[in-house]
C-alpha cells in the first residue's frame, strides 16, 4: 500500500545522499558547476528541445556515474584491508567509467554547441 511518510523518508534519504556526494566529492561539485555553465549556454543559444533534451540527459548521466562512483568507493573502502589490489582496480574501473561518460559528454556538447559558437563567432567578425 502506498505510505505518503514512506515516500517522504526516501525523499529524505535520496537528499542526504546528494549531500553527502556534494560535500565529499569535488568533481561532483566542479560537474554540478559545469552542468550550469551548460544550461546557462543552452539558454543564452536558444537550443531546440531536442538539443535541451540530450544536453539535460548528457549532465543528469556524468551525475549520476559520479554518484554511483562515490557509492562504490564508500563500499569497496570496507574492503581495503583484504582485498587491496581488487580494490584499486574497482576504484580505477568506476574512474574510468565516469572519465568515459564525461568525454561522451563533452563530445556531444561540443557537436550541439559548434554551430552556434561559429555563428556567434562569425557575427563578432
Amino acid at each position: 500500500m502506498f505510505s505518503l511518510k514512506r515516500l517522504f523518508s526516501s525523499f529524505k534519504t535520496a537528499l542526504e545522499g546528494l549531500i553527502f556526494v556534494f560535500r565529499t566529492e569535488p568533481n561532483f561539485r566542479l560537474q554540478i558547476l559545469l552542468g550550469f555553465v551548460t544550461i546557462f549556454l543552452s539558454y543564452i543559444f536558444e537550443l531546440r528541445r531536442s538539443e535541451w533534451i540530450i544536453i539535460v540527459l548528457l549532465i543528469s548521466m556524468v551525475l549520476v556515474m559520479e554518484i554511483f562512483n562515490t557509492a562504490l568507493e564508500q563500499f569497496t573502502d570496507l574492503l581495503k584491508p583484504r582485498l587491496h589490489h581488487y580494490v584499486k582496480a574497482v576504484k580505477d574501473v568506476m574512474a574510468a567509467a565516469v572519465f568515459m561518460t564525461a568525454l561522451g559528454a563533452l563530445i556531444v556538447g561540443i557537436i550541439i554547441f559548434w554551430p552556434h559558437m561559429a555563428s556567434l563567432i562569425n557575427e563578432l567578425m
